[in-house]
């Protein structure tokens, strides 16, 4: 299983030289798993400089995995992660969902670097 963070969708979405980082976990369709943070974060970044519509269609790529419910005892176990890792809510709850399933995290965000099941891509000059 994988589940990418919202940054690596970023990149996948706009075709950023970055993009073919994350490209494999995000078109295995039957492996990956979706939060709806994930959702969140990306409509959010991509409302900034997109037509609603073209947001839209890139959310409906995300759909085509197992999107995950933040529910309480996924709340609760982000709250244990973000405690034992200094993560904010978001990365917390992210990572503790792809902890549940044991799926790879796929990540640029410095601050998941060298937590177990993540497969992090540093950036250029970070």
């Amino acid at each position: 299983m994988n589940l990418v963070d919202s940054s690596g969708w970023i990149e996948y979405l706009q075709d950023t030289p970055r993009a073919d980082l994350f490209a494999a976990a995000i078109e295995d369709r039957n492996h990956l798993l979706v939060p709806t943070i994930s959702l969140f974060e990306v409509h959010r970044v991509l409302s900034r400089s997109l037509p609603a519509d073209l947001v839209n269609r890139c959310l409906d790529v995300m759909r085509l995995g197992r999107v995950l419910d933040l529910t309480d005892a996924r709340a609760v176990a982000a709250s244990h992660i973000a405690a034992q890792h200094k993560l904010a809510m978001a990365d917390a709850a992210m990572y503790a969902m792809s902890l549940e399933f044991g799926a790879s995290f796929w990540t640029q965000d410095v601050d998941y670097q060298g937590l177990p099941g993540v497969r992090y891509q540093a950036k250029p000059g970070a």
